[in-house]
């Protein structure tokens, strides 16, 4: 039976070009070998899975090659090359620091350092996990890391920098792995599945891509187990099934759902995914997810960071069409407040359903969200102020606006209230109207309403000031600063139903509304509506306003004649 390799190790990259998604990394190496302008320690980090400690045996290899090519990669033909692919090099040597992180063991590294290279240029030494090694076994390599041999090289990696001592990064070049792109990681799969002659979907192997979490051991170590569960062949149906992923055919359901406000459907699929073993906080992800795609296919600029497969990305295109900009943010601040609170939810399925019922309330076809108060906005209008395109159209559709309608509706019950009260007789709107031009043209300090068809009965001064007040405490607590003024000065009854009053208070001249209000109150409860109203406006005399010491002591003499006779006998004066 012949020995298995795993992937991870059989399409392990043995050259610069051929390490995956770290361009950067790798080309800065190949000129640093270029120009011959190597550094003593180098520090690789990143997470795990992404080439450092390939890089650092491509690099080891490479600097030890006798005939660089001239892309400055490594011959494979030479001593040097020929042994390392053997694992039987003398010159570099790997150290697992997560085992050996004593004082003891950095102290004997210490010593190998002195020994010459008995073959190739350098002598390499690839610590990995260099975290793990002891404050007293980092203290005890700084001097040798600072100045080594110079035929000495030491290449550190590690997960979790953070966690290295500051003296240790100093004397370092640091160069930082970023994960993998899943388009990168996906195309590798494909040339690794057509090498092992295993027929594999482009989903599927972008599932793979993403379950790996930018890690390329990882997602070959998941093409490995996939291999052995379906034989020769992955399909998106079998990667679905295997790795427990959610299906993109439920978010777009449930999207199309939503779309529709279809709130029956949507309840059916979630409760169908949770009874497949799927957790909602995991459905709350991916719905996000989900929502997130759609925004970028928005826009032919952004639908680059889409990171799925060609089937599924037409589908994200046809859905995002259907989808408005306003739905998918408001979806996704749903989404967003439903995963911060479903941790703290008592009941979470009902805390799930409750989030997607109010997605299904988005109306996702051009129409903005309305929710309970901007509902009620819109579907009652601002009383007596119509906006302007609301005037253009009753003039362009000769029709009456719901505000006109309404005043129209209060003169009506105004007419027949007075009906009631008066004398048989007919009282038309047009009498109304007329009466009401005529209050306009009087204008000024004075304001008449008189018809000879309505009622005017005889009242006294001091019906007058009862009714006064009594209106004066109705609108206290709407119009203040008027009902104030009121209180200050008291109405005169003149002939011929005049109400006179004389005022100095701007206010009160100035509130034409509230006037016309307190007429229109005096005229129902007195009953006459031959009441007309005069306003007498005075202006305040001068005082003079006491300046000096003297003036000052003058006004207070004048307004307390005991003071002159306390200032006569303690014989006071002002003290300038």
């Amino acid at each position: 039976m012949e020995n298995f390799i795993v992937s991870a190790r059989k399409y392990r990259p043995a050259t610069f070009k051929s390490v995956i998604g770290q361009d950067a990394i790798t080309s800065t190496l190949q000129n640093a070998i270029r120009n011959n302008k190597l550094a003593q320690s180098f520090l690789f980090c990143g997470p795990r899975g992404v080439g450092k400690t390939t890089c650092a045996r491509i690099l080891a290899k490479t600097i030890n090659c006798e005939h660089i090519t001239s892309d400055f990669e490594a011959c494979n033909e030479c001593g040097p090359c020929l042994s390392f692919n053997k694992s039987t090099t003398f010159n570099i040597y790997e150290l697992d620091a997560a085992s050996n992180n004593s004082v003891d063991d950095i102290r004997s590294l210490v010593d190998q350092v002195r020994i010459p290279p008995q073959d190739g240029k350098y002598k390499v030494y690839i610590i990995d996990e260099v975290q793990m090694l002891s404050t007293q076994a980092f203290n005890a390599f700084l001097k040798t890391l600072e100045e080594p041999p110079l035929y000495a090289k030491f290449i550190l990696a590690t997960t979790e920098k953070h966690k290295i001592i500051p003296t240790i990064l100093s004397r370092c070049q640091i160069f930082d792995f970023h994960r993998i792109r899943l388009d990168d990681i996906s195309s590798h799969l494909a040339y690794v599945a057509k090498n092992e002659e295993v027929e594999a979907d482009e989903d599927a192997l972008h599932i793979i891509a993403q379950k790996s979490d930018g890690a390329l051991r990882d997602a070959l170590t998941i093409f490995d187990q996939l291999v052995s569960f379906t034989g020769k062949s992955i399909t998106y149906k079998t990667i679905i099934d295997y790795l427990n992923v959610l299906d993109y055919d439920y978010y777009f359901r449930i999207t199309d759902n939503m779309l529709n406000a279809d709130i029956p459907n949507t309840l059916l699929t979630i409760n169908e995914i949770v009874d497949k073993g799927f957790d909602g906080k995991h459905f709350i992800l991916g719905l996000g997810e989900h929502f997130r795609n759609l925004l970028v296919c928005k826009d032919r600029e952004t639908i680059k960071l889409l990171e799925v497969g060609t089937n599924i990305k037409n589908k994200y295109e046809e859905q995002a069409n259907k989808c408005t900009m306003r739905f998918l943010l408001k979806a996704l601040e749903i989404n967003n407040k439903a995963d911060i609170n479903y941790k703290e939810s008592n009941n979470k399925n009902l805390h799930l359903e409750l989030a997607l019922m109010q997605m299904c309330s988005i109306t996702g076809r051009g129409d903005s969200f309305i929710d309970g108060e901007e509902k009620k906005k819109k579907l009652i209008p601002p009383a007596n102020k119509p906006d302007a395109q609301q005037k253009k159209d009753i003039v362009s559709s000769g029709s009456e606006s719901t505000t006109q309608q309404k005043t129209i509706t209060d003169r009506r019950k105004e007419i027949a209230s007075i009906k009631s009260k008066a004398a048989p007789g007919t009282i038309s709107i047009k009498q109304i109207t007329t009466a009401k031009k005529e209050e306009k043209k009087n204008g000024g300090d004075k304001i008449s309403f008189e018809d000879p068809d309505l009622p005017a009965d005889p009242f006294s001064q001091e019906q007058l000031e009862n009714a006064w007040t009594e209106y004066m405490k109705s609108i206290n607590g709407k119009h203040p600063s008027f009902s104030s003024a009121l209180a200050k000065y008291k109405p005169s009854l003149k002939d011929n139903f005049l109400i006179e009053i004389t005022s100095d208070n701007a206010i009160i001249a100035k509130s034409n509304e509230n006037l016309k209000n307190l007429i229109n109150y005096l005229k129902e409860k007195l009953n006459n509506y031959r009441i007309h109203f005069k306003m007498v406006i005075t202006k305040n005399s001068e005082k003079k306003t006491p300046y000096t010491d003297n003036e000052k002591l003058d006004v207070m003499l004048k307004k307390n004649p005991t003071l002159k006779n306390f200032k006569d006998k303690l014989d006071l004066e002002i003290d300038f």
